[in-house]
C-alpha cells in the first residue's frame, strides 16, 4: 500500500511588507507610543523603499492617524481615538 500524501501545505513565509509591518505594529502598540498617540518610525536598512512608500501611503489613508514625514526619512504618526457613542 502506498503512503496517502498530506494535502496540507506549509505555511507560506511572510513577505517583506508583512515582516515591516509586524516590526511596525510592534513600535506602535508599545505602551508609550500609545500613551502619547504618537510615534517616529523609520525605515530599517533591510527595507525596500519601496515597500516604505507603499506602508506610509496605506496608513495615511486612514481617517484617525496622521502621517509626517521627517527630513531624515522617518515620519511621525499621530493619531485619535474616536470616541464611543
Amino acid at each position: 500500500m502506498a503512503k496517502q500524501q498530506s494535502k496540507s501545505k506549509a505555511p507560506t513565509p511572510p513577505t517583506p511588507y508583512e515582516m515591516m509591518g509586524a516590526r511596525i505594529q510592534k513600535i506602535i502598540n508599545s505602551p508609550a507610543a500609545q500613551k502619547a498617540r504618537s510615534v517616529v518610525i523609520e525605515k530599517a536598512h533591510s527595507e525596500a523603499q519601496e515597500d516604505w512608500e507603499r506602508f506610509l501611503d496605506e496608513v495615511a489613508e486612514n481617517d484617525n492617524v496622521t502621517v509626517a514625514p521627517r527630513d531624515e526619512g522617518s515620519a511621525r504618526l499621530s493619531w485619535t481615538v474616536p470616541a464611543e457613542d
